[in-house]
C-alpha cells in the first residue's frame, strides 16, 4: 500500500495547480491580445498617419526616397500655424459645433415625444408607422438634396449654414424616433403608472420618472446626431459655399485642395484637431453609447 500523503506533498500539489492555473490565464490573455492586434493597428494607423503627416517638413513630406512612415527630419509646427492662421479653419470650427448642437437639440425635441407615442400610446397603426419613419432614414441623401434644395431657395436659407440646420433633422429624427421607440419599451409600465397614481399627469411623469430612467438612451441620440452633423458633406457642399459658413468637412476639403495640388499637412492636421478630441469624448459616454443602442434601461 502506498504511504498516506504528507502536509509537504499536498502544498506541493496545491503550488503546481495554482501554477497551471496561472499560466492558463496567461496564455488566455495572450491569445486575447493576438487575436485584437490587427484589429488595434487597423484602427490605430490612420490616426497614426494624420498624426506624422501633420508635423512632417514639407521636403520630407513630399520626397519620395525618405521612409514615409517616422520622421526622417525634425517635427514642425508649420502646418498647424498654417492651418490655425492662413486658413478660417476657426471659423469652420465654429460653425460645425454651433450646427451640430441645434441639430441635436432639433432632433432631440422632434424623437422624444415621437418615440414615446409610438411605444406607448398604443394607436392604430402604431408599427407600421415606426417602420416607415425608419425607411425613410435609408433614402439616400443623394436623392433628398434635389426636393431639399427647393425648400431651402423658398426659405432663403441658401449659403448659410442654417440650411444644414433645416436639412440635417431630415436624416436624424428617423433614426433616432425608431432608436428611442426601442428603448422606451424596455422601461416598465409599472414605475410610470405609479408615478401618475400618485398625481402625476402623463407628461409630468415622463419628465420625471421615463426620461432620467432613459438617459442611456438619450445619450446614444445625442452622439449619433453629433456624429452625423459633424461629419456629413453631401449637404454642406450643396447648400454652402461661401467660407464663413462652410463647417470644418467642407471648409478643409475644398480650401486645402485647389485643383491638383493638396496640402496633405494641413489636411491631415486639421482632421487630427477635429477627430481625435471628439474620439476622446466620446469614450467617456461609451457604456451610455451601448446601453442605448442595445435597448437596456432598467438592470
Amino acid at each position: 500500500m502506498s504511504a498516506p500523503p504528507t502536509a509537504v506533498s499536498r502544498e506541493a500539489a496545491i503550488r503546481a495547480g495554482l501554477a497551471a492555473q496561472r499560466a492558463r490565464v496567461r496564455r488566455g490573455l495572450l491569445l486575447r491580445y493576438l487575436g485584437l492586434a490587427p484589429f488595434v493597428v487597423f484602427a490605430g494607423f490612420p490616426v497614426y498617419w494624420m498624426f506624422i503627416t501633420a508635423l512632417k517638413e514639407v521636403n520630407d513630406l513630399y520626397n519620395p526616397q525618405n521612409f514615409p512612415f517616422w520622421f526622417n527630419m525634425a517635427p514642425t509646427r508649420e502646418h498647424i500655424d498654417l492651418l490655425l492662421s492662413g486658413t478660417q479653419f476657426n471659423t469652420w470650427l465654429l460653425n460645425t459645433f454651433e450646427i451640430s448642437f441645434f441639430v441635436v437639440l432639433i432632433t432631440l425635441l422632434a424623437a422624444t415625444p415621437a418615440g414615446y407615442a409610438l411605444a406607448r400610446l398604443n394607436f392604430p397603426g402604431a408599427e407600421n408607422r415606426a417602420i416607415g419613419i425608419f425607411l425613410t432614414y435609408l433614402v439616400p441623401s443623394s436623392l433628398l438634396f434635389i426636393p431639399l434644395s427647393r425648400v431651402v431657395a423658398n426659405l432663403r436659407l441658401q449659403n448659410s449654414k442654417w440650411a444644414l440646420v433645416l436639412v440635417y433633422p431630415t436624416f436624424t429624427i428617423p433614426f433616432c424616433c425608431w432608436l428611442l421607440m426601442g428603448f422606451f419599451k424596455t422601461v416598465p409600465r409599472e414605475i410610470e403608472e405609479a408615478a401618475r397614481v400618485d398625481g402625476c399627469s402623463r407628461v409630468g411623469a415622463v419628465l420625471r420618472v421615463v426620461l432620467p430612467v432613459s438617459r442611456p438612451g438619450l445619450m446614444s441620440v445625442i452622439i449619433f446626431a453629433f456624429t452625423l452633423a459633424m461629419q456629413d458633406f453631401v449637404y454642406a457642399l450643396t447648400f454652402v459655399s461661401s467660407a464663413a459658413e462652410k463647417p470644418v468637412t467642407l471648409g478643409v476639403a475644398t480650401d486645402l485642395v485647389r485643383g491638383d495640388i493638396f496640402y496633405w499637412g494641413e489636411l491631415m492636421a486639421g482632421a487630427l484637431i477635429v477627430s481625435v478630441p471628439v474620439a476622446i469624448l466620446y469614450s467617456f459616454f461609451l457604456d451610455h453609447f451601448v446601453q442605448g443602442i442595445t435597448g437596456g434601461a432598467v438592470k
